[in-house]
């Protein structure tokens, strides 16, 4: 009788873990998104310059990506649950002082705040999925969770941005954090609380120091390369400052007595493909969104709110892949049986609006919908095995570190995708519309170049598939990776 409460109990201490933690996962996907839509108008009522608009977007980039590897380290030193509710009541904060903002400066500030408890809250999220299911099925069906949330978040926020910009107001799209982030925080007192991690020594502050400035140039580097271009001196400059100074963190983290992020946490060779694959991935699906964005708007005529529900079908997919797919085969089957599918499922989908034309009818059937579905596959099924694989077989600091290294590798895709979609696109629709007098269509240089600018995420899907296959292969086919142990409860 005892040992069935208790079981029970262990069940809704782990339903309320993964839902608190999904929760937090939508709040940090939505936020990297759902603002791009309401920009516009933020702009026009706060009075900002075209050049300085940027920074809504960027602030939380560079905050959010620079501090992960401190976010992970500290997760792990307060206690990922500790962390995880200061992260939640922090983010709250943060989107309500954005809301409220009366100036640029105020919002820029607000979405760095959001950006700093973004970095505590998301490996700390993922820390706790990792040690609260040990078992290898329940684990499988967790992450199949935890994936269908963050693969169809980016999407989510498209459409949650248009309709909240269109009927409400562009404020709406940083109040809806608030009450999402106390219903996690409520769900989170039902958490089992973990002990936090001991004999860690001091913090790598030179490593710190090091990392945040070698990601924040980078990124920043990347965001520059949309408006400067990639041979922008300027922009060469910020590349080779960003990796001059990640050179010198993995220098003194090699060195270190206590390094912020040990060289074992990279160098497992499974844990070093989903990195890859997942990195490559959100390159390649961030350059995806854009086109969709611009292609539905500009070509199609789409307002932002029909293009935003467009991606309703992805977002759909990505949860079918995550919970039907990789959610009941994870544990069953080796990760490779999952990434490497799921990323030429994503190159297909790709592929298949690379053959786009300016004359083109019923697209959205013929071309868009088959893409979506085929891309939304491919991400619910990658995202799921890599996040599960990230973590698996790590002790202490290892896993809160590795955690943050993998949200890190999603957010560096993500940047450098973006950064990249629209230097191609951009460049090869000029060289097209230069080297023709006359086009047959008004549209057809603004297509030729998204086609250019996918024709190389195809390339980048296929090489992090054959990167995935090689990484992540195991000859214990039949192994699953060694679970953590249930965490004991504090009262």
């Amino acid at each position: 009788m005892e040992n069935n409460t208790q079981d029970r109990a262990r069940r809704g201490h782990r339903r309320w873990t993964l839902l608190a933690v999904s929760a937090a996962q939508l709040l940090v996907v939505l936020d990297g998104t759902i603002v791009n839509i309401a920009l516009p108008s933020a702009q026009g009522a706060l009075g900002m310059s075209d050049a300085g608009r940027h920074w809504v977007i960027t602030a939380y980039l560079l905050a959010f990506g620079g501090l992960l590897l401190i976010g992970g380290r500290v997760s792990g030193a307060l206690g990922h649950r500790r962390a995880f509710t200061v992260g939640l009541a922090g983010f709250a904060v943060a989107s309500a002082l954005g809301g409220a903002a009366v100036n640029p400066g105020m919002l820029f500030g607000a979405r760095a705040l959001q950006g700093v408890f973004a970095a505590l809250l998301a490996p700390a999220g993922l820390s706790l999925l990792t040690i609260t299911f040990t078992d290898p099925r329940e684990r499988g069906r967790a992450f199949g969770v935890f994936a269908a949330v963050g693969a169809a978040g980016s999407a989510v926020g498209l459409i949650a941005g248009g309709l909240l910009t269109e009927y409400a107001s562009w404020r709406w799209c940083l109040y809806v954090n608030v009450p999402l982030a106390l219903a996690a925080v409520l769900g989170a007192t039902l958490v089992p609380g973990d002990r936090p991690v001991r004999g860690g020594g001091r913090l790598d502050v030179p490593g710190a120091l090091l990392s945040a400035a070698g990601f924040a140039v980078v990124v920043y580097a990347f965001s520059e390369a949309e408006p400067r271009g990639w041979g922008s001196p300027a922009v060469l400059g910020l590349l080779a400052a960003g990796g001059l100074l990640l050179a010198a963190f993995v220098t003194a983290e090699v060195r270190a007595s206590h390094p912020l992020l040990p060289m074992r946490v990279l160098l497992d060779r499974m844990r070093a493909g989903a990195f890859v694959a997942i990195t490559l991935m959100f390159v390649a699906m961030f350059g995806f969104y854009l086109f969709m964005s611009y292609y539905t708007q500009t070509v199609l005529g789409y307002s932002p709110v029909e293009a935003g529900l467009t991606l309703i079908i992805n977002a759909l997919a990505a949860v079918a892949g995550s919970l039907f797919l990789a959610g009941r085969l994870l544990g069953r089957v080796p990760p490779v049986a999952l990434v490497v599918p799921g990323l030429l499922a994503a190159a297909a989908g790709v592929f298949v609006v690379t053959r786009l034309t300016p004359g083109d009818t019923d697209v959205l059937v013929s071309r868009l919908t088959p893409a979506l579905l085929l891309t939304g596959l491919g991400l619910g099924c990658v995202m799921a095995a890599t996040a599960g694989l990230a973590t698996a077989g790590t002790r202490g600091h290892d896993i809160g570190t590795a955690s943050a290294a993998y949200n890190a590798s999603m957010q560096l895709g993500a940047a450098l995708g973006t950064a990249l979609f629209n230097s191609v696109a951009a460049s090869s629709a000029a060289s097209w519309s230069a080297s023709r007098a006359a086009a047959a269509s008004p549209w057809a240089a603004s297509v030729h170049g998204y086609t250019t600018a996918l024709t190389v995420a195809f390339a980048v899907l296929l090489a992090a598939a054959c990167a995935a296959a090689l990484l992540t292969a195991t000859r214990d086919r039949g192994r699953a990776p060694e679970p953590e142990k249930e965490p004991v409860p504090l009262r």
